[in-house]
């Protein structure tokens, strides 16, 4: 079958389906290229809220780690509630991504990681700036800086990425990231 025998709807349908296709395809592309088949890709995170460390390797090349991305769920818990979810392998790549990209394999001082809706709900009343549909709550979106590395500068690396959501909140020197739309504040 080909586009020009299909009905006008179906034609719109298969080129909205080419363009998703090739879309994540590009995105794919570099980090396939940045990581070899059998390269490890690490993060070092510090939490600034319950002062644990942890180093992983989550993945080898196209290949990721089931246990270490247990680590990674358990270490970016709601850490108010204790409730865990599991977190977003493309936001893991994003921050490897960055890394790769400002050159520098420091730690990642997380300040928020997953929230419960409960949680989310409570910052809500506290401040303007929490969204009501939080990507938090989907295990989608992290809020870090990089030892190391000024916060502005991963800001403008992310948004030269483009891909996700990227807050900068200067006064409290941090980076928002999300995989989400496109889009930054």
């Amino acid at each position: 079958m080909t586009p020009q025998s299909l009905s006008p709807l179906s034609r719109r349908s298969f080129i909205r389906q080419t363009t998703i296709l090739a879309t994540a395809l590009a995105v794919a592309a570099p980090l396939a290229a940045a990581a070899g088949e059998g390269d490890p890709r690490s993060l070092s995170f510090y939490h600034t809220h319950t002062r644990q460390h942890l180093e992983v390797t989550y993945a080898r090349g196209r290949s990721y780690d089931p246990r270490a991305l247990e680590q990674v769920d358990h270490y970016l818990r709601d850490f108010r509630t204790g409730e865990e979810h599991p977190i977003d392998r493309r936001l893991l790549d994003l921050l490897w991504e960055l890394q790769q990209d400002v050159g520098h394999q420091g730690v990642f001082e997380v300040i928020s990681g997953f929230r419960s809706p409960t949680t989310n709900q409570q910052l809500r009343q506290q401040s303007s700036g929490v969204a009501k549909r939080s990507l938090h709550m989907e295990g989608r979106a992290i809020d870090i800086r990089l030892a190391g590395v000024p916060t502005r500068y991963i800001q403008q690396c992310a948004v030269a990425r483009q891909c996700g959501g990227v807050g900068y909140y200067p006064s409290s020197d941090f980076v928002h990231l999300d995989t989400g739309r496109f889009r930054t504040w």
